[in-house]
């Protein structure tokens, strides 16, 4: 039976995150937008100290051991103050720390995944490259052994923390006669990191959203890493990529819901103190649509991403509904986002309102972690019966130990 009410551990993770969000960073997110500026002292140092960096990893890992729900509580309430701040829950928490958890082996938890859930360093994941987005098959990047070692070759761009991660899972092809049959069996995942020797990295400077946030590329010039930071088996990088996906999109789907919000509360604010033609503009039957349209969308969404969080809770398969979480959501805080420039009329093609920054914002999430149009073609094959790979949380990797 699906219980949606909140434990008390939730409700004070939400308050508290709510809290924090509210007083360390809202009153300076508009700057650091404004100047493509990512404060990794202030946020960085405050997820930590929250313990929202690893809050989803048991403590025997150095993780807060708390549920999927408060990962997706947490997303939300980042993702209401500002999309970057999300970001991070989904490429740290989710896309790497619980990839780790599950396909990672002793060795690499304890070198890796336990300084990440403690706050110490900081996680990417790298799937993407100039020429593959939703064709991961395009990817060029190449893992050719040379005894103990490995040596990666190719660019990875779009890289959220690409600037700022201590670590990454890499994705890239350890045979290269399946590369050139495009065979997903063929791709490997790594741990890079960004001290290896070969690994430069760099900004993306022409974005226009999410701008306090970092993203950007890293190149890989015969970058040596070792074999025992091969996670799983050789050949099963699509798998875990797209395991991680699945927890990465979770996230999304709960930030998403989060816009929606600080979209409807901002136009609801706005609604009852702008008037025009002697009233509130709340009055006009067309405005009361669009904040009528902000809350359904809002309470949807929030239902859907719940109910994918319980089914990760109770370990159940939940590929297809993360996914139809993570695309509701997202096209429904676009629509949310531009209802909300409309109802802030001139004002919301201004810096000096929020809205405007929410429109930049939310176009990423109907793009990034598939596509809205990859996730209408899953859901249409799961319900023709085209679509049968759907990897779940209580899977359990042969490699793992």
């Amino acid at each position: 039976m699906i219980d949606f009410d909140l434990n008390d551990e939730q409700r004070l993770l939400e308050q508290s995150v709510r809290e924090w969000a509210a007083r360390e960073v809202a009153p300076h997110i508009a700057e650091a937008d404004r100047h493509h500026r990512f404060d990794r002292e202030r946020i960085l140092g405050g997820m930590a100290a929250l313990g929202l960096l690893g809050m989803s990893v048991p403590q025997e890992y150095g993780g807060a051991g708390m549920d999927y729900i408060c990962l997706g509580l947490a997303s939300e309430e980042l993702e209401y103050v500002d999309t970057s701040l999300r970001v991070i829950m989904s490429v740290h928490a989710g896309l790497n720390c619980l990839t780790l958890l599950t396909w990672g082996t002793e060795d690499q938890k304890q070198r890796y995944l336990v300084p990440q859930a403690q706050g110490t360093k900081i996680a990417g994941y790298a799937l993407t490259e100039p020429a593959a987005g939703s064709d991961a098959r395009a990817i060029q990047t190449t893992a050719v052994k040379r005894g103990d070692r490995y040596l990666l070759n190719g660019e990875k761009s779009w890289i959220s923390l690409a600037d700022v991660a201590d670590n990454f899972i890499v994705i890239a092809w350890t045979d290269l006669v399946k590369k050139q049959q495009r065979d997903t069996s063929g791709l490997s995942a790594f741990i890079v990191e960004r001290t290896f020797a070969g690994f430069t990295s760099g900004p993306m400077t022409q974005k226009w959203g999410i701008l306090a946030g970092d993203t950007g590329w890293f190149t890989m010039a015969d970058v040596a890493v070792p074999a025992e930071n091969l996670i799983g088996r050789e050949g099963e990088g699509f798998k875990i990529a797209m395991f991680a996906l699945d927890q990465g999109r979770y996230t999304v789907a709960a930030g998403a819901t989060g816009l929606i919000r600080a979209c409807r509360d901002a136009s609801v604010t706005y609604a009852l103190t702008r008037q025009t033609f002697g009233v509130e503009i709340g009055q006009h039957q067309l405005v009361k649509e669009m904040i009528a349209q902000m809350e359904s969308d809002y309470e949807a969404s929030r239902l859907l991403w719940l109910r994918s969080g319980w089914m990760k809770n109770v370990g159940r398969r939940n590929t297809r509904e993360t996914g139809l979480a993570k695309w509701f959501a997202t096209v429904a805080s676009e629509r949310a986002a531009g209802d909300a420039v409309q109802i802030h009329g001139a004002n919301g093609y201004s810096d000096e309102y929020p809205v405007g920054r929410f429109y930049r914002n939310c176009k990423g999430g109907v793009i990034y972690e598939g596509t809205r149009e990859i996730h209408k073609l899953m859901q249409a094959d799961y319900l023709l019966g085209y679509r049968v790979d759907r990897p779940t949380r209580c899977e359990l990797p042969p490699s793992s130990t």
